[in-house]
């Protein structure tokens, strides 16, 4: 009898296995609609499969519809109270819904702590929960629970899981509650423990932030020797024409981005053409500068600055 029952239900694990990873290839496609539509018709017959519910809050979460995620992942969590990860994804998505409803966010406050930190305390290793914990603590004011040292608490707890990752939430830390000084350092300290383009990235975008655009270009040229991306050429040129400064670079830079472009680099060409209109305003060449914005929007025609570039430039 045992082995009649494990010929009778072994298609059926087959056919599971086959569906859900069905589902996995429209993930990777981003094709959510479809993973989640599969994953309705899949849970109708397997209604206590974990991963296919997992998938499903997933797909929900993907498309913003945060309220069906969350029934999701409180199956996940009400049903296997002992895994971290359900404790993450539930109190993320709750997150999520309390930023976009700020008038139903009070009420959920409580429910997203308790997330969270039971998913640190089920997982002394789970890292992505204590970044969570040190964005939250940071973000929520004080009268509902808001606080620096609990943040700096969980921001040395990723420290002593992993050294960059604690850096760069110092660093974090710091930059929200306005201490740039002490930013600057720890994400200079992620830089020389790691040095992944994250690191670059969070010292980059503090110096634009402070309006130092020199050190800004400095670091990304750094990032750009140790990783050879070519998006770099693109933040080079950025930097350069929103503060006019280093145009010969910036223009050297985004023309090269334009040659080597692909879809990878994430900045569509349209707004390098656009930053290059920029750098020749400032350069006075009038002609040049018509001639990019009108790339630009030949490209992106309904980019609101695009078109409000054009015009400074018909005025000039």
């Amino acid at each position: 009898m045992p082995k009649v029952l494990l010929l009778f239900l072994f298609p059926i694990m087959c056919f599971s296995q086959v569906k859900l990873d069905e589902v996995q290839l429209f993930f990777q496609q981003k094709e959510f609609i479809k993973a989640e539509n599969q994953l309705i018709e899949f849970l109708k017959t397997h209604p206590d499969n974990l991963k296919a519910t997992e998938l499903l809050g997933d797909a929900y979460g993907h498309q913003k519809k945060w309220d069906q995620a969350i029934l999701e992942y409180k199956k996940l969590v009400d049903f296997k109270p002992k895994i971290a990860n359900y404790h993450y994804k539930y109190g993320g998505v709750l997150g999520m819904k309390a930023l976009q409803n700020k008038l139903k966010a009070i009420g959920l406050i409580g429910d997203i702590k308790s997330a969270f930190t039971t998913a640190a305390q089920l997982d002394k290793n789970h890292i992505e929960t204590r970044w969570a914990l040190v964005e939250l603590y940071m973000q929520l004011p004080g009268v509902f629970g808001g606080s620096k040292s609990k943040s700096l608490h969980y921001a040395q707890e990723l420290e002593n899981l992993s050294k960059v990752d604690g850096y760069l939430a110092k660093g974090y830390v710091y930059e929200y509650d306005n201490e740039p000084e002490l930013a600057e350092k720890y994400y200079k300290m992620a830089i020389q423990t790691g040095g992944s383009l994250t690191c670059f990235n969070k010292l980059s975008a503090l110096y634009e932030k402070e309006k130092q655009p020199e050190k800004a270009i400095k670091t990304i040229e750094e990032a750009q020797q140790k990783h050879q991306r070519n998006a770099l050429h693109y933040q080079i040129g950025k930097v350069a024409a929103e503060y006019n400064i280093e145009l010969q670079k910036g223009e050297q830079c985004l023309q090269t981005y334009i040659e080597n472009y692909s879809e990878s680099d994430g900045v569509p060409k349209a707004w390098a053409h656009y930053r290059l209109a920029q750098i020749n305003v400032y350069k006075n060449n009038k002609e040049a500068a018509l001639k990019y914005i009108d790339l630009a929007i030949a490209q992106l025609p309904k980019i609101k600055p695009f078109k409000e570039e054009k015009q400074k430039i018909l005025n000039l």
